[in-house]
């Protein structure tokens, strides 16, 4: 069994494929990262950078959602961080933990052998008569006979205006994740941050502990930037599963209607996140194309939120007037005397300009995120299959093609001996970014293995997989 990839996807399909297996399976996770469950997310050793989702809700075991929790209490990891916990009792911990957290719940299973590390990066796949070969890219082969794709998130694709602009410049920060990106920018220093999501809070909480000060101008299409959770507990309400909308449209006129009962959005965001599976399966795919098109950021910055610690930030530097968050688009990027000039075209309406404005920085950061519009080019392993055949791309552009068993979809249909686990499988089921839906398709692929192991053992025709 050949996982492809060790972030947290990859690790928890690991996890539990070890936990669900009857009888002998050789599981080996390729990961280049030291440690697998890490991930880019939770391989940051940043304590600014915290989870967004409460701890409460933070996992590993699906059917025991405090148990991230109880290990941080346990640890005794809470006490040297007074800010982590709200006065409402929901804990927002340093990122780093939970990748913690995973790791060591995975120590037992890399220590008994039931699962193996390759420390390097799959470079190609091919299919073979009764399962697939691997190469990494330092030449060494595998054999497999069955693939799980666990591969969540590719390196950052900066808005090619600024990397043809002002790629090689020491204060223009491509990769914010790297370690030490950020060190380049002075105190006072100007900056322009492209993108307005997640990335772009974390970014600006690092900057300002750092004790950053000057004017920081972020920037994204609509100017709308990541919303923070609740201060008070918050029930989950509305009704979307119920005779499920058919159109993006009636479900964007039933959310309004919900949203009239003068409640926290946030509870009506948990029962369309909780609901969202019915509502995904139920949209025709020209629909799943219109609700991706007009309403996938209005989803993004209201679904994915913010630590309440990361959002008071932001909302002191916009307070002191250090921070503005537009709607604006690069026209134009070139060095100039030795600082940043872009040309900076607003978006109309709600009291703002569409005017061109010319306007120079310090520094410039890309918080674009990770380039999943590009991944199955950008990625070899993946391009490989693609090129082959063994992988069509999914037809909202989410991701991967997969049947409902997640199994891999080619130009020959679903391939039983190939899984797609995570955020590429988000086509076929809907909402796969954040971690609880991650966690729960992670044990779905696990079981769905098992189930075709089991199947193969009772069958006695069919050729079955033998160890790695």
């Amino acid at each position: 069994m050949a996982i492809i990839g060790g972030g947290f996807t990859g690790a928890a399909v690991a996890y539990h494929l070890a936990r669900l297996a009857d009888g002998p399976l050789r599981i080996v996770v390729f990961e280049p990262r030291a440690e697998i469950g890490q991930g880019v997310a939770y391989s940051t050793q940043d304590p600014i950078h915290r989870i967004n989702v409460p701890a409460a809700r933070m996992t590993l075991l699906p059917d025991d959602q405090e148990h991230f929790a109880r290990w941080l209490v346990a640890q005794g990891e809470l006490d040297g961080d007074p800010d982590a916990t709200l006065a409402n009792g929901q804990s927002f911990p340093a990122r780093r933990l939970f990748g913690r957290y995973v790791a060591e719940h995975l120590q037992p299973l890399l220590a008994s052998g039931q699962v193996e590390h390759h420390q390097g990066r799959i470079k190609s796949v091919a299919s073979e008569d009764s399962g697939w070969m691997l190469v990494t890219d330092s030449g060494e082969s595998f054999a497999a006979d069955v693939i799980v794709i666990a591969t969540s998130h590719p390196p950052p694709s900066p808005p090619s205006v600024l990397a043809r602009a002002f790629g090689g410049e020491p204060k223009f920060i491509a990769d914010p994740w790297a370690a030490g990106a950020l060190a380049p920018i002075g105190r006072e220093d100007s900056v322009l941050v492209v993108g307005t999501g997640l990335t772009m809070a974390d970014t600006i909480a690092t900057l300002d502990a750092q004790g950053h000060r000057g004017q920081i101008t972020a920037i994204s299409r609509r100017g709308q930037r990541s919303h923070s959770h609740a201060d008070t507990h918050v029930e989950p309400f509305g009704d979307f599963a119920t005779r499920p909308p058919r159109t993006a449209l009636d479900l964007l006129r039933r959310v309004r209607v919900a949203a009239r009962a003068g409640r926290p959005w946030q509870g009506l965001f948990d029962r369309l996140r909780v609901q969202g599976p019915d509502i995904w399966k139920a949209l025709p795919l020209v629909e799943r194309r219109r609700l991706i098109r007009h309403l996938r950021p209005f989803w993004d910055t209201h679904r994915f939120r913010i630590a309440p610690q990361i959002g008071a930030v932001l909302d002191r530097r916009i307070a002191e007037g250090t921070l503005m968050v537009e709607a604006a688009s690069i026209q134009q990027a070139e060095m100039q005397s030795g600082r940043f000039a872009v040309t900076l075209q607003g978006r109309a309406g709600q009291n703002r300009s569409s005017a061109l404005r010319r306007q120079s920085f310090n520094a410039v950061i890309a918080t674009t995120g990770p380039g999943h519009g590009s991944i199955l080019t950008s990625l070899p392993v993946l391009s490989g299959l693609l090129a082959s055949g063994s992988l069509v791309p999914d037809p909202t552009g989410l991701g991967i093609a997969v049947d409902e068993s997640s199994h891999l979809i080619g130009t020959q249909g679903p391939n039983p001996r190939a899984f797609v686990a995570g955020p590429l499988a988000r086509g076929t089921f809907g909402e796969l970014m954040g971690l609880p839906e991650v966690t729960n398709h992670a044990v779905f692929v696990a079981k769905n293995i098992t189930v075709f192991l089991a199947d193969c053992g009772a069958v006695a025709k069919r050729a079955c997989p033998e160890p790695l």
